[in-house]
């Protein structure tokens, strides 16, 4: 499947996408008529649009993640909660890039770096046995500031 010739398109990493994120930018696209792609490796459940595709790719380490570096270009915006992603995203268009996460934080250059370093941090903790609570679960609060900047972001861009 071709992806359709738009200066602004939503990228999303679907594989760990929230079902609640899933349908707000569903709501989002079709409302703003926004190109977005569902990206992961394995079939997407979505509604009938002409606005919003699922794009399968095969099975395999970060294979969904190299398909949406691939075809991410400046302007559009990647939505994940994936930290190397994002960093990779950030690295390969620089400036251009725009990531934002399943909670509507913002990264970017200034930010990435860091919240990898903690990641990884955590990751080494929980592999010497260390017990670390993890994530927070996904509240109200949070789809609602996730709906509030993905709006912001579509409206900037006069989708």
């Amino acid at each position: 499947m071709s992806q359709p010739a738009s200066p602004t398109q939503l990228w999303v990493d679907a594989d760990a996408c929230p079902r609640v994120v899933r349908d707000i930018i569903v709501r989002a696209a079709e409302r703003t008529a926004t190109p977005t792609w569902f990206v992961a490796n394995h079939n997407i459940p979505l509604p009938p649009s002409k606005w919003v595709k699922s794009l399968s790719v095969a099975s395999g380490f970060d294979a969904a993640d190299n398909e949406i570096v691939e075809r991410l270009r400046p302007g559009d915006l990647l939505i994940t909660s994936d930290l190397p992603l994002a960093l990779e995203a950030l690295e390969a268009l620089g400036r251009g890039a725009k990531v934002m996460t399943t909670r509507g934080e913002s990264l970017n250059a200034d930010n990435i770096r860091a919240r990898v370093q903690m990641r990884d941090f955590m990751e080494t903790l929980r592999a010497s046995g260390e017990h670390t609570s993890g994530p927070k679960g996904y509240s109200d609060a949070d789809r609602r500031e996730f709906a509030n900047a993905l709006d912001r972001w579509l409206a900037r861009k006069g989708a």
